[in-house]
């Protein structure tokens, strides 16, 4: 994802004050933790975490800041998540081909 359009220390900042571990808010300890790189956000855990609620959280976040119209989470691989922007321009496409 690019940087201008989407601020990764603020979704960071927002899956840790969100993210529940044992059923309580900024509970991460020694079992959960959050690493960023660039442009890319990793969470490691020792107790079981689920991977849907983790997309749930993505998909409140993309809505809060009104950036849910242009990327979608999406996922890669079974323990991966990736922010994709649509492809609008190939949905435009087929429905003009659709109409002939």
């Amino acid at each position: 994802i690019n940087a201008e359009y989407m601020d990764i220390a603020d979704f960071e900042r927002y899956l840790r004050e969100k993210i529940k571990v044992g059923n309580k808010l900024n509970n991460f300890g020694n079992s959960v933790s959050l690493e960023r790189t660039r442009t890319k956000l990793t969470l490691i855990s020792d107790v079981p975490f689920s991977k849907r609620y983790l997309k749930y959280l993505s998909k409140r976040y993309l809505k809060k800041n009104n950036l849910r119209d242009w990327l979608r989470v999406v996922s890669v691989s079974k323990d991966t998540y990736e922010l994709r922007y649509f492809n609008i321009a190939n949905d435009e496409d087929d429905d003009d081909e659709a109409e002939s």
